[in-house]
């Protein structure tokens, strides 16, 4: 696990950035790409560039049920918003929210990330440790699924809705065992209130406790955090 220490969430984008640009210059065509407040630093630098994924295809880690594409709070329309209408790829998949037969739609993405390896995973990181809406004591085995949202998820992500009676109690999401089987994985993480689980991320036990310690054990792994979220880390890096 390589981790990279920035000063700013600013400095951060423009490292996500490199590894974006990285990636593509080495082969990859296949992005796993997250939403939510960290990685649009790095969205906003992608969109600023010059780099070309119009022969590139990407697939999303979850998406809420019950909200279409075009309600302003789907993660289909945060990446309109935020990357593809300034950088198109030849396909993006979102989970459908919509799906009247969650199971069914939950095997249908699993075929296409089958179908599709992910080269380049993008990943932000929850305050519990969760990854994509795999919460504690998630399986590591597990591909996509439909997940019932923990309180403390649903009260992070009310401020992006009306109130919270709004925010929708369950999402489907890409399993930890999808999310590992991609080649190479990049998370981003910012803020002081991401300092415990970046810590126990990075240095505790891997633990179904903190889904995201299963990363320890990934072949190629880099972590990009600002000096906050790096604040209760014991080594140096």
């Amino acid at each position: 696990m390589k981790v990279i220490i920035v000063n700013d969430p600013q400095e951060g984008g423009k490292a996500g950035f490199k590894q974006f640009k990285d990636a593509l210059a080495n082969g990859a065509r296949c992005f796993g790409l997250a939403t939510g407040g960290t990685p649009q630093t790095t969205y906003e630098q992608l969109r600023n560039s010059d780099l070309d994924f119009s022969s590139c295809r990407s697939i999303n880690l979850d998406e809420y049920v019950g909200l279409a594409p075009d309600n302003d709070q789907s993660y289909h329309y945060f990446m309109q918003q935020n990357l593809f209408n300034a950088k198109p790829f030849a396909h993006s998949d979102v989970p459908n929210g919509l799906a009247s037969d969650i199971a069914a739609e939950c095997q249908r993405y699993d075929q296409l990330i089958r179908e599709h390896p992910i080269d380049f995973q993008l990943l932000g990181i929850g305050r519990n440790g969760h990854i994509a809406f795999n919460e504690p004591g998630s399986p590591v085995d597990g591909w996509t699924h439909e997940v019932k949202l923990t309180q403390s998820t649903i009260d992070a992500n009310a401020r992006f809705f009306a109130n919270e009676d709004e925010v929708p109690r369950s999402a489907l999401s890409m399993g930890i065992g999808a999310i590992m089987a991609g080649k190479k994985i990049m998370l981003e993480a910012y803020g002081e209130n991401k300092a415990d689980a970046v810590a126990a991320t990075i240095e505790g036990p891997v633990t179904p406790d903190v889904p995201a310690s299963i990363l320890q054990k990934h072949p190629d792994v880099v972590m990009i955090i600002d000096k906050a979220a790096a604040s209760k880390l014991q080594k140096q890096y």
